[in-house]
């Protein structure tokens, strides 16, 4: 066999059961999705204050945004603290946003 040639050969499974270590790509996946379904929700909100003409909703909907979006910049430089102070600015503004468009 020469190096042009692909290699076909089965793709390793590991030993240990899925779930033994409860580390590295299943904590990223669940991270990932949280953040996703944050933005989904996020997004909502501004959608529905921009149809309900709710200016205030949709300000504290995008200034959740904007925190949840300096909140990843924050976990990707591994600052916890500040992550988690925005993720708490988000959340609230994100109540807000809600508590403007129900009112």
């Amino acid at each position: 066999m020469s190096d042009d040639d692909p290699n076909y050969e089965w793709p390793s499974i590991p030993s240990n059961p899925l779930g033994a270590n409860m580390g590295g790509d299943l904590d990223r996946s669940a991270i990932a999705i949280a953040i996703v379904f944050g933005a989904v929700i996020i997004c909502g909100l501004m959608a529905a204050s921009l149809v309900y003409r709710q200016r205030d909703g949709f300000l504290f909907a995008l200034g959740a945004a904007t925190a949840a979006w300096f909140a990843g910049h924050a976990m990707l430089f591994d600052m916890p603290k500040v992550y988690g102070v925005l993720i708490v600015i988000a959340a609230l503004m994100a109540g807000a946003s809600t508590f403007a468009l129900v009112n």
